[in-house]
């Protein structure tokens, strides 16, 4: 059993006793191994807490008697952010997983996706949930404001993740999902042409510097918030754009083998938006604008 030390001494913000001890494992070699355990709002002063520590997970534990047990079990149990998770995932098991076995175990040996979808990391926004996607049929990345950097932007998670979809997985569709209400949007449009700032989002988000440039030229005389929506769809557009800006992504579009397609889900009146990029019609207009086909309004 390794020796415990304590490493830090301090009051937690939301106890109202006495100062509470945070322990590690000291190991072997000399480092610190972090054990895991838990602050309590309120403790008495005899409250008789035991500490248990061991070299594995879960490394700390707490011992408690009588009432004070109970009182904190109550309260762990109506905080218990997993145990919903937990009953999720066995129903998943029970009446998804064992109920189509067969399906499952041939998804465990590959995969063969119809769609890339490129979402936003917005959690009221989940492309299974609003448009049924089952597991293995579309190949997923959500990022902040769904936005596709261009080629010459060098490596990113989002076309690590293009490069893998279309060149290995062969997807026919790349899938771009936008919705109502972005955070990332309204800060795209909120940022001052010239600002330098360290924030990673408004580095991020300067991807769609054209969508934003266009919605001032096209929507100056509306209010902010209009402004916002029609960026989020002008943006969408400006990301189907850079998607051609990648040498093997437009060589499959150019023989028809890849189909690139915009969408927009209002979640405030439950509607859903679906476009097709016309490859033909934007190589007319150099690229600089989209030129869209089928598209489909869903309410």
């Amino acid at each position: 059993m390794a020796a415990l030390q304590p490493t830090s001494l301090s009051k937690h913000p939301l106890s109202s006793g006495t100062p509470t001890q945070i322990f590690g494992s000291k190991v072997q070699s000399g480092d610190f191994r972090p054990t895991q355990f838990r602050f309590w709002t309120s403790f008495r002063s005899n409250t008789g807490v035991k500490l248990k520590a061991s070299a594995e997970p879960p490394a700390l534990t707490w011992e408690l008697k009588g009432d004070e047990q109970n009182g904190i079990m109550e309260m762990e149990s109506g905080c218990d952010l997993f145990g919903k998770l937990k009953n999720g995932f066995l129903s998943f098991k029970s009446h998804k997983y064992m109920e189509n076995l067969e399906r499952y175990q041939a998804l465990a040996k590959g995969q063969a996706p119809k769609f890339m979808v490129i979402a936003c990391a917005d959690s009221r926004v989940c492309p299974s949930t609003i448009l049924g996607f089952e597991p293995g049929e579309a190949f997923m990345v959500r990022n902040v404001a769904n936005m596709v950097p261009t080629y010459e932007s060098g490596p990113s998670e989002t076309n690590a993740a293009l490069e893998f979809a279309v060149n290995s997985l062969e997807v026919e569709n790349v899938f771009i999902i936008g919705h109502s209400c972005c955070g990332g949007i309204r800060a795209l449009m909120s940022m001052q042409d010239k600002a330098e700032s360290s924030s990673f989002i408004r580095s991020w988000v300067t991807v769609g510097k054209n969508a934003k440039l266009s919605t001032k030229a096209a929507a100056s005389n509306l209010s902010f918030d209009q402004q916002c929506t029609h960026c989020e769809k002008e943006s969408i557009n400006n990301s189907l754009l850079n998607l051609l800006t990648y040498p093997w992504i437009e060589e499959k579009v150019k023989k028809g083998m890849l189909s690139l397609h915009g969408g927009y889900y209002d979640f405030v009146n439950c509607t859903f938006e679906k476009w097709t990029l016309d490859y033909k019609g934007s190589i007319m207009n150099g690229k600089t604008r989209v030129v869209v086909k089928d598209r489909l309004f869903w309410c």
